[in-house]
């Protein structure tokens, strides 16, 4: 039988969109049990982002998989002692309703801590509770537009959004961390404590580079689309039948084994306007019109060879519909599938492989389709059921 890390953890998710489920679905993958309280006939209005995955939503089917759904009006009487019981059992609370709402049902750290002084709280916010940004709605473009990161995507004038949540995973990968690290501490001490997970502190840390580029008052570098802006070459090339590859040189050892084997152009690695790296990006049009003359005349597949036997780092800028058949995956062995209300879903496995255990890779739940199991455990008998539902608390 396989014995994974947080068997026997139990987390109570009061959780919408993306970050905190993001942090739970983790959780889940390593054994825990996450309770996933919902808006009753509603639900967490990620199921009604899109329709992609057969008729689901394309961000609830990634980040919710492996939980049980319970369908609870937390803003109801009668659903206070339901959570209190639900609480009494639970490791760990993770929460990302509004600013002070947690605090409004009573379910604050602390709030909880006297009651529950084993119970890990887990918050997450966009901007904290405290400081002039506390009460702002926080979409994730609105803290990537914060955070700086919109200020460094794109190219020239024209900005970019991140093709994915990056501000709400960001926040719900060290929510992930955050928890684990409280288990680990009560592990040692005995008692829950609180970890409190900012958007906009997680995405201020993914963009330690750029910040530190403009230390002391320099310049921000410039928006460079695809290319790296403090490394050339670094960046999408188009070969002559019309794909693209993306190659990388980090070094001068790198450099002049491009010259002499990928341009076939020795005498330009000792070129004065591309002799460092300083240089080549200055000069960086220059350069690419070089590298753009070069592949012209070059398949994708010919310039990939050649990149390869020289030993520069390159790669195929593909789709996101193409990663579903990408080679190394595949022979990795890195998919499987879950099941969803709909049918059986493709699913990758979990990062950070284990050989000591294989990760949880349940289905992903209807709306309430655990609520009157779970009020069974909680005691409650097929009338009391029936009441709650009637009643609308469940």
């Amino acid at each position: 039988m396989t014995i994974r890390p947080l068997d026997g953890i139990t987390v109570l998710a009061l959780e919408h969109a993306v970050a905190a489920p993001v942090c739970t679905r983790h959780l889940a993958d390593q054994g825990a049990r996450v309770i996933k309280i919902e808006r009753p006939q509603v639900g967490d209005f990620a199921r009604a982002y899109d329709q992609r995955v057969l008729g689901q939503s394309s961000y609830f089917i990634w980040a919710n998989r492996s939980k049980e759904s319970l369908t609870l009006d937390v803003k109801h009487p009668e659903a206070a002692p339901l959570l209190q019981a639900l609480l009494s059992q639970a490791d760990v609370l993770v929460q990302n309703l509004a600013p002070g709402a947690a605090a409004r049902l009573g379910l604050s750290f602390e709030q909880l801590q006297p009651r529950y002084p084993k119970l890990i709280v887990c918050d997450i916010s966009g901007y904290g509770d405290s400081g002039p940004y506390r009460d702002k709605k926080a979409y994730d473009l609105m803290v990537q537009a914060e955070a700086g990161l919109l200020a460094v995507t794109g190219e020239g004038e024209m900005m970019a959004r991140a093709g994915f949540s990056a501000g709400d995973v960001s926040a719900g990968m060290y929510a992930y961390s955050g928890v684990l690290n409280a288990l680990l501490l009560r592990g040692r001490t005995g008692l829950g404590s609180r970890v409190d997970v900012v958007m906009l502190e997680t995405l201020a840390e993914w963009m330690g580079n750029p910040m530190y580029f403009t230390h002391g008052g320099q310049a921000a570098a410039p928006r460079s689309g695809a290319s790296h802006p403090s490394i050339a070459p670094y960046g999408p090339a188009l070969a002559g039948d019309g794909q693209s590859l993306l190659l990388g040189v980090q070094n001068e050892r790198e450099w002049r084994r491009f010259c002499a084997e990928v341009l076939q152009d020795p005498a330009l690695a000792e070129d004065p306007r591309f002799a460092t790296n300083l240089l080549r990006t200055a000069n960086r049009k220059l350069l690419d019109d070089k590298i753009s003359a070069c592949f012209a005349d070059l398949s994708a597949d010919q310039a990939e060879a050649r990149l390869d036997a020289a030993g520069i780092a390159t790669a195929r800028i593909n789709s996101p519909a193409a990663l579903w058949q990408h080679p190394q995956l595949q022979a990795r062995e890195r998919w499987t599938s879950v099941q969803t209300p709909a049918g059986a879903v493709p699913a990758l496995l979990p990062p950070a492989q284990n050989n000591r255990y294989s990760a949880r890779m349940d289905a992903v739940p209807a709306l309430g389709q655990h609520t009157d199991a779970l009020l069974a455990e909680l005691g409650c008998d097929s009338a009391r059921i029936a009441a709650l539902h009637s009643a609308g608390v469940v």
